[in-house]
């Protein structure tokens, strides 16, 4: 496969999707292209919110990925580099196009300023984006083949946006969204204007840390689901310490719920990962 728009994926990537793209470095090396690129994908158009000013040049850039998914205007698609290294991926691979489509309408939601409505919905999202890229990676090291039910990608990946909107809540408030449960928020007696001026408050912890236990356990669910597959899976799920440690240290060493916590520096997150490949420790 020419190289050149699968290099410029990897450097989207790495600017774009740090902890993914360090994710992609425990890989095997004929598989991490393919990957690269669909985390590439994921990342430009999880991207479109902060580079447009109102949600309809959003909603033409979603359509202008469902086009190229679907073939349309295919010689000016290849002409973006993203777009050409996913469309060889998913040829190499047979990936399934509706999936990505899927993905796309998820995505929709990040363009508007309405709240996450309850856990259901927030789940569903998740699944929709962080899961299936956890599913199609798992399928490219699989040769393209369906590999599992589907249980290991759908708890890990809920698990992951529960912590990354955890680490994040006080840039997403401060843009005046809520990404987590509004019906989580509500139980504890937190109103909306409370989030969007940075109020701290007893329901504002309680709510945090019942968020905080659900993500335990989806990532509980996913170490139990992952140690069921072939060995040779294990590595697309790899993130699943690095998520870990960021839950504990959001526990352990937050300044705040609006602040951002500490992270493990990339070294850590690279050893931590390339062992649990190993080791599935």
């Amino acid at each position: 496969m020419p190289a050149e728009s699968f290099d410029h994926a990897a450097r989207t990537l790495r600017e774009l999707d740090r902890d993914r793209y360090l994710s992609t470095l425990v890989l095997p090396v004929d598989k991490r292209p393919g990957i690269t690129a669909l985390y590439a994908f994921n990342a430009e158009v999880a991207a479109i919110r902060e580079r447009v000013s109102n949600p309809a040049p959003g909603e033409i850039r979603l359509q202008w990925w469902n086009d190229a998914l679907e073939g349309k205007d295919h010689g000016s698609v290849r002409q973006n580099p993203v777009a050409d290294a996913l469309l060889q991926t998913l040829d190499i691979y047979g990936l399934p196009i509706g999936t990505l489509q899927r993905l796309l309408g998820a995505r929709r939601f990040d363009l508007y300023d309405d709240p996450m409505p309850d856990l259901e919905s927030f789940e569903g999202y998740a699944g929709e984006t962080a899961s299936t890229l956890l599913q199609l990676s798992a399928m490219i090291l699989n040769e393209g083949a369906p590999v599992e039910p589907g249980d290991a990608a759908g708890h890990l990946g809920v698990a992951q946006a529960m912590a990354g909107h955890l680490r994040a809540l006080g840039a997403v408030s401060a843009q005046g969204r809520i990404m987590l449960p509004l019906s989580v928020l509500s139980a504890n007696g937190v109103a909306e204007a409370e989030l969007f001026s940075g109020q701290d408050s007893e329901g504002v912890h309680a709510a945090l840390s019942q968020v905080a236990e659900l993500a335990e356990d989806h990532l509980a669910q996913a170490r139990t689901s992952v140690a069921a597959l072939p060995v040779h899976l294990r590595p697309a799920f790899a993130l699943l310490p690095v998520i870990a440690a960021q839950l504990r240290l959001w526990r352990e060493k937050s300044s705040g719920p609006y602040g951002m916590p500490p992270d493990l520096p990339d070294w850590r997150k690279i050893g931590r990962m390339a062992w649990w490949a190993l080791s599935g420790r």
